[in-house]
């Protein structure tokens, strides 16, 4: 009798472990599917905001059928609102930790305004030509963003990646310095791009975000061929760009 209460008391006992075990799972099961960020997987996203372009060190090379000339201007700038559209993907290293692979691309351009360089002849003597005007277009950025998720719907990241924009140069007609026609020139420019930024998840994959960036070309040059008096003129403009944008948008998270 004593046996027979002692085992089913063990088997009760044994019972009540395995419900433990059981609950005890499915809690920590429940935990880890909660603690997951809302930000893992692909993602689609739209911004605006403000963005700035510095032109700087401009200098440029001009050479005459019987003449050479150096140029110089100052630090031109180019800024206003523009549009971003990024696709990417999200994948949790842990639950805090995600690392991520986007994709942005910049559909407005942005102008400086008409700019004049200071023009030294190899003779001697100084004077300006006007009318030039830099232009930066279909910037596209390719990134990683290591990320920690703040909770489950936030999301603070590092952006850090290539960047390509176009770059165009038009020098127009100066009728005070009988250019009598000028040139277009346009290139493609490579650099990189540095960012942080924080996301928050809203409601049904929708999210909000802002995001600051920093990108850098240097060492940019464009060439063309203008015309003064009827006379080809061959020049090479060098050139450094740095870019910062401030955005704010909303994504969903599919």
């Amino acid at each position: 009798m004593y046996y027979e209460k002692l085992i089913n008391i063990s088997m009760v006992g044994a019972t009540m472990i395995k419900k433990l075990l059981v609950a005890s799972l499915l809690a920590m099961a429940g935990t880890g599917t909660m603690a997951q960020s809302a930000f893992q997987g692909f993602y689609g996203q739209v911004a605006s905001g403000f963005e700035a372009n510095r032109y700087s060190s401009i200098n440029s090379n001009t050479v005459g059928a019987s003449d050479w000339y150096t140029n110089t201007s100052s630090n031109q700038s180019s800024s206003g609102a523009p549009l971003v559209l990024g696709v990417g993907y999200n994948y949790s290293l842990t639950d805090k930790y995600l690392v991520g692979l986007g994709f942005d691309y910049s559909a407005l351009p942005q102008s400086t305004g008409n700019f004049s360089q200071l023009v030294t002849p190899s003779g001697g003597g100084q004077f300006e030509h006007y009318n030039l005007i830099y232009k930066v277009s279909n910037r596209m950025n390719l990134f990683v963003t290591p990320g920690y998720a703040l909770s489950k719907e936030g999301l603070v990241y590092l952006k850090a990646g290539y960047s390509i924009q176009k770059l165009q140069l038009t020098q127009g007609i100066d009728s005070s310095n009988l250019i009598d026609q000028g040139y277009t020139s346009s290139k493609n420019v490579n650099g990189y791009i540095l960012g942080l930024g924080y996301k928050h998840m809203i409601a049904n994959g929708f999210y909000g975000f802002v995001e600051g960036n920093r990108m850098s070309y240097n060492n940019t040059s464009t060439n063309g061929t203008f015309y003064s008096s009827g006379l080809p003129f061959s020049q090479t403009t060098n050139v450094n760009i740095k870019t910062y944008s401030y955005l704010a948008g909303i994504g969903y998270k599919f």
